[in-house]
Parts: C-alpha cells; structure tokens; sequence
C-alpha cells in the first residue's frame, strides 16, 4: 500500500477485475446461476492452468440464493419470470459454493462441487442452512459504536433520572477521578423534544466532571455546567446557523444543543488514545461482521476516524471492506481534510476506499429540526430549517463533486429533499459528469409526492432505513399529520417511481441486525408485531426486494456491482449465513425470521464470523 500524507490523501490507480467465469456469464441483474464443472474445466484450459483447481474454502448442503436473476417488478415486487420462485413459492438455485483467492469459482450442486475439494480444502457442511449474498449495510456510523463501547450506554431509559443515575453509577464502578470527562450515549432526542433535560440534576449529582452525553439520534447533545465551562458555552454564545443553544427564561443555556450547535460542546470532548479507540472499532467492526454484515458505508469521517481505519487498514485489521464518506459538516469545515481529497480525488482501491462525501441538508424529524415545506402538525409555525441555513456549504459540495465523489445527502423533511433534488438538478447543470457519481439522499424520510419521480429522473439512490419507520411510528404522524405522513418512510413508492433503493441501518441509532430490518421492511411492524395489519402497510416490500435492498441494489450504491451483491463465479466471496430462510418464509408468519441466527460470515473468502457451535 503506498504511503498517504497527513491529509489521508489516496492511491492512485483503480481496482480491476479479474474474472474467473466465462464472459458473459452472470450479469449483475440476470443471467443463470450455476457454473458446470466441465465449462470450468474449459476456462482453466483454456488459460493455461489446471481443471478445476482445489478450493481454498467450499460449503456444501446449503440452501443457496444467488440473487444472479432479474430485479421483482417495481409496482408490487412480483418475483421475475426467471427467479427460482413458483406457485409453492421460492426454492434456492444452488447448494454450494466453492471460494479461491478470496473470489467464488463455482456455484451449483453438491455432487459437482466435490471436484474442488482437496485435502487443503476447507469443506463446511451447512447442513441446509441458508447461504446469501453477503449483507451491505448502505449507511454506517461505525466511529459511534466504538466509541459507545468507551461510554456510558443510555439507549433505552426512560427519563432524565434514570439516566443520571447511570452515569453516576458509571463514575463510581469505574473510579473515575474528578475533573475527567465522562460521556455517555443513547438518550432518545426524538422522543423527549418536548421535554429536554437541563443542567440541574446532571451538575447536582456530577458537579466535579464534565459529562456529555450525545442523543440516540445525534441532533441533540446535553451537557453539565462543568461540560459547558469547559467548551466555554455562555449566555452570551451565539447560536451557529442550523443550530441552537436551548436557553431558559433568563437567557441561560439549559445544557441541550440541537443539530448543528451541537459540535460547540462536543469539539471540547478530547479524543481516546490511538490504542484505545483502535481496540474500541475493530470490535465495533467484528460485532458487525458477526451481524452478516461483509460491507459498509461509513458516514460522516473525519481526520482523527479515518486516520485510524488507514491505521487498521495498513495492520489488516480491517474485517470488511469500508467506503468511507468524508464529513464536510461543521462550523468550519475541516480544509486540511477536504483540500487534500480534493487535490487527489477519489480512493477506487483496497479494502478501505474513499470516493464519497457526507453533508446533512436538515436535522431530525423527532427533534423538529427537518425542513418541512409547511409547519410542524405538532408546533404551528415551526417548520425546521435546512440548505443554506442549515450551513450548507453548496461550493464545497460542488468542488467535491466535480472532482468525482459521489454525494451523499442527508435529507428528513420535505423541504429538504426537494431541495437536495434541486440542488442535484442545478448541479448537473455546470457539470455533467456529476450524474455519474450515484449521487444518494440519505434517509429520503418524508418527501412530497410529486418528488419521488425526481429520484429516478435524477439518478439519486433513495439510501433508507427500515428501523426508522418502526422507531419513530410513535410519534411521526402527530409531527407530520395524516396526509404528509403518507409520503414518509415510503419505500414502495421508491420503488414505483423507478429509483434505486439501498437499505441499511444508521447503526448504533438503531438495530443493525437483518432479521428485524427484513421484518420491518416487509410486514411494517415492530418486533411486537404491532400494529396489526402494519403502519401504512401499502408501503410494505416483499421479501425479495428487501433482501435486494441490503445486497445487490447496496453494492450498486458503492460502486460494486460486479464484485458484490450476488453469487457467482468471478465476484468476491462474501456471504452471509443463516438459520432461516428469509425468502421461503411464509407471509402470515414472516415474524418467526425475528429468531433467526447469523451462523456464518465471509469475507472475501475469509471466514470471519463461525457462530455454528
């Protein structure tokens, strides 16, 4: 790997493909799926080398979804003429598969595979277990789980005094001394907006620490009067553009940040040691791994995360490919960063690349700080704030674009993509070549209806997550009313205007495990099965274009379309093993997947994951 100056500047050059299988064979969306010993016997004849080879890995006895047939139809997800389904239903193409130098060789049948196996062989007997292509999870924040791992764990209490008392309780478990920050994670900024905490009890109970403690959702942080102190947050702050200082009457700051004042009091929190921070993310990432999860988009990186994954990277201690989306967000963006990505342009190489950039086009929709084109249900005469007054810097996203990085664009409210769209459209505008950069909205979580067309016509990705409609169906509707509420987390209607869709989790804000993003996907219920019939249920997928969602349309979303997404010879061996059949499973029972296992993870021909015993 060539060196990288202090800016985390790329390598030059593009990563090829080297095929194994036939031309031709095995198209990203079609195409059949097994690979007979005899056409083998012809390609390794026919470049010079053995027959058939011996497999570095082979799994055997399983039931095998290749996923190498044509897209479900868009309007309901009817299966394709050519999917392994019938009228009983869908049955796996093959039984197993055989893995050289990290690439697949063969997919078919266990009688043919055998002619791969040899004594360095290593063969795994699924004994019927489910084999997938491996999972991509579209939109990651990997640098939060490793430092949740270092934090106090706030997800789930209830209120301000439970979770003061844990991190009391963290303080005193730990023998923290006085005068060392404490930080914690995991409260729920969507669901208190309407009653956000304040320094009084967290300084009563902590008065000789500086405590932060960062919302589930990232768009509200709140602090102790030692935290404020120490990051110098006074009456007489002002509030950043798209942000705001919550004050009391008086005028005195309440400890509560929103979206972007948020970065005063957490610029003042100082970072772990390499080592520390290191250990923390290769666990975050084995964790994953353990999840079936081979690939992720890491959002919102900076110099001190993206310094470590280089660090991990250069160690191989990188379990899983990462595409990294640089953070351009901030009170003052990091230059140093962006000029030298600039000057280098994109990063197409490696297990570690950089080829995107992340920018946040409103806040949340819990927190009312999406950009809404008419006022909050809830609060007449709110209506968020977004684009430029949200601090967008459209130059930076423009110049970063031009160079050849996709961009990735978070956008809540209505307001907010159709101004992302707009500003897509302008932008291809001045430059055209930008078009071809898969351009994404992040979330695409309430759009109007006569802009889910403009996805397609724009060539924007709509990159979504399940787990959101389930977690905020609380209290999503008394935001948005019941008509705007229709157009929100509505991923069927993505679907009929002919975009893209990726899935992916926004991990750690939510549950990054498959099984219950499938479930929510296809039946629109929480893992309680509530509510009966589904939260606006004509917006449900089927299972295959759930499944598509988090493998073949997620790779296309990282510019792997011919290494991921799909097995077949010639593409990288990754695969995500399971208990249960996410396809075969019955549509009146589809909530018994919720108790399916991982039971294995490769990556790239390695296994990372083994969870069979």
């Amino acid at each position: 790997m060539a060196d990288r100056p202090s800016v985390s500047a790329p390598r030059s050059g593009t990563r090829g493909l080297a095929t194994t299988g036939v031309a031709g064979f095995a198209p990203p969306r079609g195409g059949l799926t097994v690979l007979t010993v005899a056409a083998l016997a012809m390609v390794g004849a026919a470049c010079g080398g053995p027959a058939n080879p011996a497999a570095d890995l082979v799994l055997r006895g399983g039931r095998v979804y290749t996923l190498t047939w044509s897209d479900p139809a868009r309007e309901d997800g009817a299966p394709a003429a050519d999917a392994p389904h019938d009228a009983s239903g869908w049955h796996p193409d093959a039984q197993a598969v055989a893995v050289r130098d990290g690439r697949i060789v063969f997919v078919g049948s266990d009688a043919d595979v055998q002619a791969y196996v040899a004594d360095g062989t290593h063969v795994v007997d699924l004994a019927g277990a489910t084999v997938l292509p491996g999972i991509i999870d579209a939109h990651t924040h990997a640098d939060s789980y490793a430092r949740k791992l270092l934090q106090v764990d706030l997800v789930g209490v209830a209120n301000e005094a439970e979770a003061v008392d844990r991190v009391v309780a963290w303080k005193h478990d730990r023998q923290i001394p006085d005068g060392e920050w404490i930080v914690g994670y995991g409260w729920d900024d969507g669901a208190w907006a309407d009653h956000y905490p304040t320094t009084a009890l967290l300084s009563d109970k902590l008065p000789d620490n500086p405590v932060y403690l960062r919302g589930l959702h990232g768009f509200a942080v709140w602090g102790n009067e030692a935290a404020l102190s120490a990051a110098g947050i006074t009456r007489a702050t002002p509030d950043p553009a798209g942000g705001a200082v919550l004050r009391d009457k008086g005028g005195e700051p309440t400890g509560v940040l929103k979206d972007r004042a948020t970065e005063l009091l957490s610029s003042a929190v100082p970072e772990p040691s390499d080592d520390v921070y290191d250990a923390a993310l290769v666990t975050a990432l084995d964790s994953l791994a353990a999840a079936g999860i081979t690939a992720i988009a890491e959002a919102d990186v900076g110099a001190y995360h993206l310094a470590a994954l280089q660090r991990l990277e250069t160690s191989n201690e990188l379990p899983m490919p990462v595409w990294v989306w640089l953070h351009t967000q901030g009170f003052d963006p990091d230059t140093v960063l962006l000029h030298g990505w600039l000057q280098h342009g994109p990063d197409t190489e490696g297990r570690l690349q950089v080829r995107s950039v992340k920018v946040f086009w409103d806040g949340a929709l819990g927190s009312r700080g999406a950009w809404m084109l008419d006022d909050y249900s809830d609060a007449p005469g709110q209506r968020g704030i977004g684009g430029s007054a949200y601090g967008v810097s459209r130059d930076w996203v423009s110049r970063m674009a031009e160079a050849g990085f996709q961009i990735t664009i978070h956008a809540i409210g209505d307001a907010a993509n159709r101004d992302a769209l707009d500003y897509l459209d302008s932008l291809y505008v001045v430059a055209p070549s930008a078009r071809q950069n898969r351009n994404r909205i992040e979330h695409a979580q309430v759009v109007a209806p006569e802009d889910f067309p403009r996805f397609a016509e724009l060539d924007a990705i709509a990159s979504m997550q399940p787990q959101h409609a389930m977690d905020d169906m609380r209290w999503a509707e008394e935001r948005v009313g019941p008509e705007r509420i229709k157009g929100a987390y509505a991923w069927r209607s993505v679907r009929r205007a002919g975009a893209l869709l990726a899935f992916s989790s926004d991990l750690p804000g939510a549950d990054w495990h498959l099984f219950p993003s499938l479930h929510a996907a296809v039946t629109r219920q929480n893992p309680a099965g509530e509510p009966a019939g589904g939260w606006y249920p004509e917006q449900r997928l089927s299972p295959e274009e759930a499944l598509r969602a988090y493998t073949t349309w997620a790779a296309y979303g990282i510019f792997s379309e011919d290494r991921k997404g799909a097995i077949a010879p010639g593409r990288d061996a990754d695969l995500s093993v399971t208990d249960v059949d996410p396809l075969a499973t019955a549509a009146d029972d589809y909530g018994s997947i919720l108790g399916g296992r991982i039971l294995m993870t490769v990556v790239n021909g390695k296994v990372v994951f083994d969870g069979r015993k």
